[in-house]
This record gives structure tokens, C-alpha cells and sequence, in this order.
């Protein structure tokens, strides 16, 4: 099997200085950590239709693709699943007010400030998160050092 590199999208929205999270539901090791919304590009749309998509489906706000902003980029991988690109953008300017609109996905939605994240966050969110303070324009996750 040709190995593959998924490209997923992670909005960050941004409401003074606090970030909104939501505590997944999924059942597996990540099942109650908390993460940002965000979801797979699918074949037929641009990453910047992708991030907008995402937002509207699991937190029910529409986002014009100018309010887009692209700040980081994370390639992660992890033993049984396949390897991401991560692109994570900020926006601070939105219509409607979030709320959870896949619950069988997630528990809840909660706003934390940035500077006060909580403990189980899960890794491939911190990668941004961290990059929101850093600047670093890229970071990688569970790759072996050669």
C-alpha cells in the first residue's frame, strides 16, 4: 500500500484573548481532550473551502475565506495512522455565535484564555496553539530523528 499524508484544516477563533475548543468525543485515546475545530480537506475543495466548511459543521459560524488567516503549518504522524499536514488559521471576525453542531463528535464547546489552555489538549492542537506566541511558521510531531 502507497503510504498517503492526509491534509487536515484547524480554525482557531479568536475572541480577544481567548481560543474556542471543543472536548472530543471519539472514543479512542483522544476521547475527552480537548482540540480545535477542524476536519480533513475533502477532494473537491481548497484548503481555505475546507477550514471554512469545518467551522460551519461543527460550530455552526460562517466565516468569509478573507478572514482566513494561514499562521502555521504542522506535519505529524503516529504509530497505525496515517501521516498529516495540519494548516492552521486564525480568524477573528465571524458570523454567528458557536455552538456544538455534531455532538456525536464532541462533548462540548468551551472558550479558554490563551495564556490558560488546559492540561489535556491534545498534541497536534498545542503544535498551533504554541505557534500563536512563537511565530514559528512550522513545527513537526512524532517523526524519528534520524
Amino acid at each position: 500500500m502507497t503510504p498517503r499524508h492526509l491534509v487536515d484544516v484547524h480554525v482557531l477563533l479568536i475572541r480577544g484573548d481567548q481560543v474556542l475548543l471543543s472536548l472530543r468525543r471519539s472514543g479512542d485515546e483522544f476521547d475527552h481532550r480537548w482540540h480545535l475545530p477542524s476536519g480533513k480537506v475533502e477532494a473537491d475543495e481548497s484548503v481555505a473551502m475546507a477550514a471554512v466548511r469545518e467551522a460551519s459543521e461543527e460550530v455552526g459560524v460562517e466565516i468569509d475565506l478573507t478572514a482566513l488567516r494561514l499562521f502555521h503549518v504542522a506535519h505529524v504522524t503516529a504509530a497505525g495512522r496515517d501521516a498529516r499536514l495540519g494548516l492552521f488559521f486564525r480568524v477573528e471576525d465571524w458570523r454567528g455565535e458557536p455552538v456544538n453542531r455534531e455532538p456525536d463528535k464532541c462533548y462540548a464547546l468551551q472558550w479558554f484564555p490563551l495564556a490558560e489552555l488546559p492540561a489535556d489538549l491534545i498534541e497536534y492542537s498545542a503544535l498551533g496553539l504554541a505557534a500563536l506566541t512563537s511565530a514559528a511558521p512550522y513545527s513537526e510531531f512524532g517523526w524519528r530523528a534520524e
